[in-house]
């Protein structure tokens, strides 16, 4: 957990307007939830590992004999936990609300999450996520609506090496099925392929062995991760069908190539026959962003259709796309805004508080941002902290000035 300088400070609010500006043009509307959510909620066993990671907050009036008699029983110790992503707020948003939303119901959450992870390098107790999601639309339209807003966001940002890998959790399903895994080895098997990235296949086909997956099915999967890659292109039907095995059922196949020719924007779409996500509750399309400069994810996502139906008690689909705000911020390069003219007045010791505030109210009441310096006798370290903090501008003001007087001159 951070705290942040104002230029720092400055630097994130300009890239969180960027992403929030482009966002509403694509009819995405911003709503709030809570920091806190109930215990049960967040240990429903639809956030995956994160739910180990959750901050748990101590039900109130606990005694220290009622903590040591409940010591192995969590839910009796805590009643509410800080969020760990925006995903299970939205769910129970929308099914406490849905009396109040459109059919079809777009979304745009940006909000601190908070995990107990262990702090290092693009890792933080607390973050930022910047989440779009669509509920109420079952069709492939929704998964179109949301990376078409996502590629024009980061374009916006100036992020234009970005690249979306996709995958769909059916076709790793039925190419698992294909292999010959049972049904209760492939969330074991999952973990592993995940891991490709990093181990390779040979490592993955070890890691299986040594899971204790069927023999015959690690040996096909191996022999498939082996064979030559393909050359086409990186996102349509020629492409995906040649990434899976023979067998992967057509419709899904052709949900996908849908979705790429949709958007239009096929250099920065690229099929993974081998993307997971880690998230147990995603049921169709997934989504990861990857970037040349940088060797994690800088965001993804996937359609989660059963997890609001968890709240409701009753299936409604949803998909959902997150920008990993921490993961961007660094990467983004903002030219200065055009705003408004950013003053300092530096003033004398002896300069009337009354003449100050009136000079500072003229200034404002142009448009002008404006803050007061009392002269120091480094005033070249002064006005240097000042433009660090954004200001483009300084005047000197003795007592008796007017507006009309004061002659501003640039910084830098």
């Amino acid at each position: 957990m951070r705290d942040f300088l104002p230029a720092d400070k400055n630097r994130r609010e300009r890239v969180l307007a960027v992403i929030r500006e482009r966002y509403r043009a694509h009819g995405f509307d911003e709503i709030e939830t809570p920091v806190m959510e109930e215990h049960a909620r967040l240990h429903a066993g639809i956030g995956g590992d994160n739910e180990k990671l959750a901050f748990n907050v101590l039900r109130r009036g606990l005694t220290p004999e009622k903590i040591t008699a409940a010591a192995d029983d969590q839910s009796a110790l805590t009643d509410l936990g800080l969020r760990y992503d925006l995903t299970v707020p939205l769910s129970r948003f929308y099914a406490s609300n849905r009396a109040d939303l459109p059919g079809v119901f777009r979304s745009v959450q940006i909000a601190p999450v908070w995990r107990a992870e262990r702090p290092q390098k693009g890792r933080y107790r607390q973050f930022v996520q910047c989440d779009i999601d669509i509920i109420g639309d079952a069709s492939s339209r929704a998964e179109v609506e949301l990376l078409a807003a996502s590629l024009d966001t980061f374009d916006a940002l100036g992020l234009n090496d970005v690249v979306i890998r996709i995958n769909d959790r059916r076709a790793l399903d039925a190419m698992l099925d294909v292999f010959g895994f049972p049904v209760d080895e492939r969330p074991g098997v999952l973990i592993t392929i995940d891991k490709l990235d990093k181990i390779g296949p040979t490592g993955v086909a070890a890691e299986l062995r040594e899971r204790g997956a069927t023999a015959d099915a690690v040996d096909a999967f191996e022999s498939f991760l082996g064979r030559e890659p393909s050359e086409q292109s990186r996102f349509g039907e020629a492409q995906i069908r040649a990434a899976l095995p023979t067998g992967v059922p057509d419709e899904v196949v052709a949900h996908l190539v849908g979705i790429g020719d949709a958007v239009g924007a096929s250099a920065s779409l690229e099929f993974d026959p081998f993307l997971v996500r880690g998230m147990g509750y995603y049921t169709g399309t997934i989504f990861e962003v990857a970037h040349s400069s940088v060797g994690y994810a800088l965001g993804g996502g996937g359609r989660y259709d059963g997890m609001i139906g968890r709240f409701l008690g009753q299936d409604v689909p949803a998909v959902g796309f997150s920008i990993g705000f921490e993961r961007i911020v660094d990467l983004v390069e903002l030219t200065e805004a055009e705003s408004a003219e950013a003053v300092v007045l530096v003033h004398d010791k002896d300069v009337p508080v009354v003449e100050l505030v009136s000079l500072k109210a003229a200034l404002i009441a142009e448009g002008t941002r404006v803050r007061l310096e009392q002269r120091t006798n480094n005033l070249k370290n002064l006005l240097a902290r000042a433009e660090s903090d954004g200001y483009t501008a300084f005047a000197a003001v003795r007592a008796g000035q007017t507006r009309a007087e004061l002659e501003l001159k640039p910084l830098g």
